[in-house]
């Protein structure tokens, strides 16, 4: 920040486990890179993360990818989150997180699931 960089979150989504797509070791049949990412993420910080999305899309009305993309581009220093869609509904949910704005009560939760 300090410089006046900007920073593009590559893999926003962790390979689509921030949209709640894997939550259990069962879920690494839902894709061909799903068992990488039940291996790396369904833990308990993972499951910790996904129950406060869990939350705060309930609260908004909105879905865990959109806040998920919400909560990176209110993060200081992102410039913007690189996200994919195979799936027409999945386009929407990363468009409307363009709109959605978190507040700080929403934001504060997020930041300190995801805290190491």
């Amino acid at each position: 920040q300090a410089e006046g960089l900007g920073v593009i979150s590559y893999y926003a989504l962790a390979s689509g486990f921030l949209s709640g797509k894997y939550r259990k070791p069962e879920d690494a049949d839902k894709s061909p890179r799903g068992g990488s990412v039940v291996q790396k993420y369904v833990n308990e910080r993972g499951l910790r993360i996904l129950a406060a999305l869990d939350a705060v899309a309930e609260r908004y009305q909105s879905s865990l990818t959109a806040v998920a993309l919400a909560w990176t581009m209110a993060q200081p220093g992102i410039t913007a989150p690189i996200a994919s869609a195979t799936e027409e509904e999945q386009l929407k949910e990363i468009l409307q997180s363009v709109e959605l704005q978190l507040d700080d009560a929403a934001l504060h939760q997020l930041t300190e699931a995801s805290a190491l």
